[in-house]
């Protein structure tokens, strides 16, 4: 079957921005504008969970008003086919824009027009820096009571250290936004009502635009004050791109048209020069048409951008793939969604066709797998289709091999198209099911989870027995428990992981344990005399065997070592594995008939139990080298949290435009921490940590720790 949307008719883009900036109303708005839906379902209309608006359609979405799970949707606009992904805003499900962004050609960046430009978007932005995505900048909620879009293009020049060229001018604010002045054609396109089949009207740009919109407010008069200005260096600012273009205009001095303006503009948006800003309110329907002219008229085709990168097995470059129906398939699976429908493979065919039934090959896998059924998604809803081509996002149905992040192509042409990259989880908690019933299918759900998203991590704790489960944020896990409850009905609890404590001593004892025991027949008997001495740190448990004379037969000792390696793992203090120290045998005695492995074994247990509390028994804990790297305005609360916690500050390091602190930190400190530093610092911080070392626990925290564990027992 023929091509039905020409190649460079298509736009795959992403909506991105800081959570609450509105990007899903404006998603809602697009869907309607296009003519893909009907009505128009606001965000604040779903907290009863009797409806949705089309991309938040997940329980877990209506009920917090936000979007957890980025949803593809596609639509027509001026006969170009626009492939939609409206994605997270909030930090936790950063990992959503990250697999998003890697396999889009473009994206609309929302900004609140109160705000600016906020934590978020800051870290998506630069998640888009990463995959050099174009993006054009849509400043909403200019009806909002303090909107402000000369700031917020400011915020825009100077956080994100971008170059922005507005093309738009508003024409009012807050309750009096009644439009924007195009700086490509020099048009005002003006809106008397806030309903959402209201047209605007067009007019020209005259001296009196401002009086007769009845324009008084100073911001409002200075924007339209700088029309000329911003038309200048918009024209100045495009002409870069075309050097037939600014010539021809530096020598006539006519301005140019505006199909010249807007395909330099294009060059420029796509190779990355600068990013043109729009304004608009997509709440009360003003701007969005615009902003989907935008996308057609700015944002690259397939073609338009680089040709995707190939790597050999290690990840280096060795080549690419150009994006064209003629070129072998190949496909990246940038996520996978268990739902109603069963496991569903997210791809994007960089190149080739796929047609239902064929056998292709995961590359990435070595493993073969067999295309049955594939589908189109409209958020939640899935429509059939026979064949996806270059350009195309489609779904999968049931892939046995395929996880996020594989590529998929044809086993004659085999490639591996370049990864993704993927956040560390910063935060980790217990969990176990509701029941003890269900823990298979527990433990299956949670098995699923853990493969559609990259960002969670599992592991088992081999000393508490735990099932630990990693992620980016508490609400993260909170969500991930509760889709486990909507999507495969099986409940679970979630709590404080065990820190893993450990022993050791502090001083050498010397001790001798008789064990002598006499029952009807033979008895048992064994003497020891032990040497228990403290070793440095990381140095683990040495035995060594210093009898003279036969005092302890050669076949007895390995039951002595075997003895203390046994019980070291329950310590004196409150049960944790005793370590750093060196245990000497130096003497005993035996008898021949009384005499055994297993009695030495006794003995050697007992001489432990009984010698270590006289050897002065610390408690130690692990400590997390960690990482935080935050705005210079909030450095001052962070070192404070950092002492309160009874960490040790390292050092500082310049990271672009912040600072990197460096600290060493009790584990047990480092719980919840994520929800406080971002409390602390407007969502503007984040951090990392790895293992380093183990230190003593303070006394007045130890007697907390042996009080709480004697309770527990």
């Amino acid at each position: 079957m023929p091509r039905q949307t020409p190649l460079s008719d298509i736009r795959n883009i992403g909506i991105i921005a800081h959570v609450d900036a509105g990007k899903t109303t404006t998603t809602e708005r697009i869907l309607y504008y296009t003519g893909r839906k009907h009505t128009i379902i606001d965000v604040h209309e779903t907290k009863d969970l009797k409806t949705s608006t089309t991309t938040d359609y997940m329980e877990q979405e209506q009920k917090r008003g936000i979007t957890i799970q980025s949803a593809a949707v596609s639509a027509f606009w001026r006969e170009k086919k626009i492939n939609v992904i409206d994605t997270p805003g909030h930090v936790d499900f950063t990992i959503e824009v990250n697999r998003s962004l890697r396999v889009l050609d473009g994206a609309v960046v929302v900004f609140d027009g109160v705000a600016g430009v906020e934590p978020q978007s800051e870290t998506n932005w630069r998640l888009a820096d990463n995959y050099n995505v174009p993006r054009i900048c849509y400043v909403n909620k200019m009806d909002r009571s303090g909107a402000n879009f000369q700031r917020c293009v400011g915020m825009i020049r100077s956080r994100l250290n971008a170059r922005p060229v507005c093309i738009q001018v508003p024409l009012g604010s807050e309750d009096n936004f009644r439009g924007m002045v195009d700086l490509v054609e020099m048009k005002a396109y003006v809106w008397f009502s806030d309903d959402k089949d209201a047209k605007w009207e067009t007019w020209e740009i005259t001296d009196d635009l401002a009086s007769k919109l009845n324009l008084t407010v100073k911001e409002d008069l200075d924007n339209v004050a700088s029309i000329p200005a911003l038309r200048a260096e918009l024209v100045d600012t495009a002409l870069e791109q075309d050097d037939a273009a600014m010539e021809a205009y530096l020598e006539s001095g006519e301005e140019p048209s505006p199909d010249v303006l807007r395909a330099c503009l294009r060059k420029g948006t796509i190779s990355g020069a600068f990013t043109p800003v729009l304004c608009g309110s997509s709440y009360k329907n003003k701007g969005v048409c615009q902003v989907l002219d935008a996308v057609v008229d700015l944002l690259p085709a397939p073609t338009d951008v680089e040709a995707i990168k190939t790597v050999d097995e290690d990840g280096n470059p060795n080549g690419e793939r150009l994006s064209s129906d003629d070129a072998p398939f190949s496909a990246l699976a940038f996520k996978v969604l268990n739902d109603t429908y069963g496991s569903m493979t997210f791809i994007r065919v960089y190149s080739g066709v796929l047609t239902k039934g064929m056998s292709i090959l995961n590359s990435t896998r070595g493993k073969r797998e067999k295309i049955g059924r594939m589908v189109e998604m409209f958020a939640k809803d899935a429509n059939p289709i026979e064949e996806a081509r270059a350009g195309d996002i489609i779904a999968l149905v049931s892939l046995q091999e395929t996880e996020t992040g594989d590529t998929l192509c044809d086993a004659a042409h085999p490639v591996i198209l370049e990864r993704m990259r993927f956040p560390d989880p910063v935060i980790s908690v217990s969990v176990e099911p509701k029941t003890k019933g269900e823990q298979e299918k527990f433990s299956i759900a949670l098995g699923k989870m853990v493969r559609a998203d990259p960002s969670l991590r599992l592991e088992t704790d081999r000393e508490t027995g735990q099932t630990i489960l990693r992620g980016m944020g508490e609400l993260h896990l909170e969500v991930t428990l509760d889709r486990m409850r909507t999507e495969f009905g099986v409940e679970g609890n979630m709590g404080k992981p065990q820190v893993a404590y450990r022993e050791t001593i502090t001083k050498p004892v010397e001790y001798t344990y008789t064990h002598k025991k006499q029952t009807g027949g033979s008895g048992q008997f064994a003497e020891v005399k032990i040497i228990f001495e403290p070793l440095e740190r990381g140095a683990g448990f040495t035995f060594k065997d210093e009898t003279v004379g036969g005092s302890v037969p050669r076949e007895y000792v390995p039951s002595v070592g075997k003895g203390l390696e046994m019980q070291k793992e329950d310590g004196v203090l409150a049960g944790y594995p005793t370590v750093d120290f060196s245990a000497r045998l130096v003497d005993g005695k035996y008898h021949d008939v009384d005499s055994n492995a297993l009695t030495f074994e006794i003995a050697a247990k007992a001489c432990f139990r009984e010698a270590l509390p006289k050897a002065g028994p610390i408690l130690l804990e692990p400590v997390m080298k960690v990482e935080i790297v935050t705005p210079e305005d909030y450095l001052g609360d962070v070192i404070g949290d950092v002492n309160r916690r009874r960490g040790t500050v390292l050092g500082q390091l310049e990271r672009g435009s912040n600072i990197a602190v460096e600290a060493n930190v009790p584990l047990n400190e480092m719980f919840g921490y994520i929800g406080q530093l971002r409390g602390m610092t407007s969502g503007r911080a984040s951090y990392s940590m790895e293992f380093s070392h183990y230190e003593p626990v303070p006394r007045n925290v130890t007697d907390e720790i042996v009080a709480g564990r004697n309770k527990a027992a």
